[in-house]
């Protein structure tokens, strides 16, 4: 894992601003042995919030992956909550919007790297293509797969998936296949992509091309981005709410409980 990270509720979640973590993928992406070869060390993002944390907690899998990502960013304002009650230094969300966008704006400055988009629809993809060609004309998107939407793939589709990637050569993944299953893939097939970075961005793919709006940049000020999305998705969303962010406190509040003790 890569520092500074602190510890909320037993993850090793990554204390960096938004600019910091873009810095260090782009180094990565940069420094990293050419594309081509077998990367034993593709590096990987993951977004830590409280509903994650509550899946993670009865899907061991995904639990795993999370502990395995490079850089597991505070993605949730109750992550930030935790972290200031427990006297850590995160003061800011990290999305995977962020990243996104940080990292194609970086890469955009040159001639010399790729891309490649894994998740989603077809139509969805072309979209990504067409908005990406005038947004970040110098990122080459070499690639685009949309997987069969089920819950589990073959080992023969998965094998289709990682061909495809690779035979790309691509230098950056963004992942986009919802939350758990988005991690589980990029832990489970990581040291088969020759790729040097991979991000899980779930719904980024729907929020580049306006197929879902983010909330006005008020209520994401105010870590308030969940509200107008749960008032417009309540069947979807209630349970992130309701159910995921009081296991996450009570969790939090059961180790801030732990270190006043020590």
């Amino acid at each position: 894992m890569i520092d500074p990270i602190e510890n909320i509720a037993g993850y090793r979640v990554s204390t960096q601003d938004a600019r910091a973590c873009v810095t260090d993928i782009v180094s990565w992406v940069k420094n990293n042995e050419p594309v081509g070869k077998k990367n034993e060390n593709c590096r990987w993002l993951a977004c830590m919030n409280p509903h994650s944390y509550a899946v993670a907690l009865r899907d061991q899998p995904f639990s795993q992956a999370l502990h395995a990502a490079d850089w597991l960013i505070p993605d949730g304002i109750g992550v930030v909550f935790a972290s200031k009650l427990l006297g850590g230094q995160i003061r800011e969300r990290v999305t995977g919007s962020d990243i996104f966008q940080g990292v194609l704006e970086e890469l955009n400055r040159t001639n010399s790297y790729s891309v490649f988009f894994l998740g989603s629809t077809d139509e969805t993809l072309n979209a990504i293509r067409t908005r990406m060609s005038e947004d970040y004309p110098n990122v080459r998107l070499v690639g685009t797969y949309s997987p069969p939407f089920k819950p589990v793939y073959s080992q023969d589709e998965l094998n289709a998936m990682v061909a495809v990637i690779n035979a790309a050569a691509a230098d950056v993944l963004w992942v986009g296949m919802t939350a758990p299953k988005q991690e589980k893939w990029i832990f489970e097939n990581r040291t088969r992509l020759n790729v040097k970075f991979a991000g899980a961005i779930g719904a980024v793919f729907d929020f580049y091309t306006g197929q879902v709006k983010r909330s006005h940049p008020f209520f994401q000020r105010m870590g308030l981005e969940w509200l107008p999305r749960l008032i417009q998705q309540p069947r979807r969303l209630w349970r992130r709410m309701f159910v995921s962010a009081p296991i996450f406190v009570f969790h939090v509040l059961r180790q801030w409980l732990i270190t006043r003790r020590q």
